[in-house]
């Protein structure tokens, strides 16, 4: 390989990692004369197909593990955090500046998991006794990843118990295609934790997979179809898959494995992510479906699609970091607004109504899936 070729592909890959920034450690064990506190405290439980190490700052490494591993982890908020950032250090982080690992407790055995995810979900009220998976993409550490989760549960106030689906990325820019075939390994793992989740007593699980995270997801569920897990897929009363980094014709492929995929089930694109646009490009072209190209597609097989392309500036992690979503998800009145289905068929929907109450909401449309179009449309004919 010529070193023109080779620095061509290290600046796509620069491109891909889509995070800048030193990267991130836990902080534990935590220093006790700091005196330093954080704003809030994120619990979040863990399932992991990382190997464990005896290094507390990342007790979870890049190298593959046959089996899951578990724990439980407090992570701190610091005072300063804004709105759809992950303020991390390389080094031991500051609690009132950095995300920071509070406590750490390895759990030995998965039914001990399950009783501890009851107990969580036993303190919660009714209608918040769901389970929240969130599954990372590529490049991340088990520090950087277990932080993201906690900034997205805390920035969209989500009050279902987080549980951190953690597989083993190298966390280094040039292993992208050790990042791919980790995910591939990593999909049983995620199969297996969806299984736990659906054995607790939680009323619904909601799954979400950012990038190559989506891909494991896709993948999980398509293992759970094909060895005839349908009680369990029924558990799951959502998917949400981000920017996803995903050949097109391979998701296609997917969901017609998985056949009666869990709903809703929603795909958020971007026409201006970069990082997918170089991914296809590593791939020969095939378009990634995160890019928002197939929509309709999508949208015969039941998918609705949220193009972010015009939402604070529709980069690869806008699900994460954008204010506007924030503020979409967490007005009541708004989303009650969006999701009524007494409005006009058609193609697309948009938040116009909503521009006046929150900036740039307008901007966001909505691709609804045909089965629901078709209804709108039946019931329009029918008045």
């Amino acid at each position: 390989m010529s070193s023109l070729r080779l620095s061509v592909i290290v600046i796509i890959l620069l491109a891909l990692a889509g995070c800048g920034g030193p990267r991130a450690v836990l902080g534990l064990p935590m220093a006790s004369s700091s005196g330093a506190e954080p704003r809030a405290i994120v619990p979040i439980y863990v399932a992991t197909t990382r190997a464990r190490s005896d290094n507390l700052s990342l007790p979870y490494s890049a190298e593959r593990s046959k089996t899951l591993n578990f724990a439980k982890l407090d992570i701190g908020i610091p005072q300063n955090h804004v709105a759809g950032r992950v303020e991390k250090s390389g080094r031991t982080p500051d609690p009132s500046r950095h995300f920071s690992a509070r406590t750490y407790q390895p759990i030995a055995e998965r039914q001990d998991f399950i009783r501890q995810l009851n107990v969580a979900l036993a303190q919660r009220a009714p209608e918040n006794r769901e389970i929240f998976i969130f599954v990372h993409g590529y490049n991340n550490n088990f520090a950087d990843s277990v932080f993201r989760n906690a900034q997205i549960s805390y920035d969209y106030n989500i009050k279902s118990v987080s549980l951190h689906y953690a597989w083993p990325s190298g966390a280094s820019i040039p292993l992208y295609v050790f990042d791919r075939d980790s995910a591939l390994v990593g999909r049983r793992g995620l199969a297996e934790t969806i299984e736990i989740a659906a054995e607790t007593n939680a009323t619904r699980i909601i799954l979400v997979g950012h990038s190559m995270g989506a891909y494991v997801v896709t993948e999980a569920l398509r293992d759970l179809a094909l060895r005839g897990r349908t009680s369990t897929l029924k558990r799951l009363g959502g998917v949400v898959l981000a920017a996803p980094d995903i050949d097109v014709d391979v998701f296609l492929s997917q969901i017609d494995d998985i056949g009666d995929i869990p709903r809703p089930f929603a795909i958020i694109v971007s026409q201006r992510d970069r990082a997918l646009g170089f991914s296809r490009r590593l791939a020969g072209g095939h378009p990634r479906v995160g890019s928002g190209s197939e929509v309709a597609a999508l949208q015969k097989r039941d998918i609705a699609v949220i193009d972010v392309s015009d939402i604070d500036g529709g980069r690869h992690s806008v699900f994460a970091s954008s204010p506007t979503l924030m503020d979409v998800v967490n007005n009541d009145a708004l989303m009650r607004s969006l999701l009524r289905e007494d409005q006009a068929p058609a193609r697309q929907t948009t938040l116009a109504d909503g521009a006046s109450v929150i900036e740039g909401a307008a901007s966001l449309i909505i691709f609804l899936p045909s089965r629901i179009l078709g209804g709108i449309a039946q019931a329009a004919a029918g008045q």
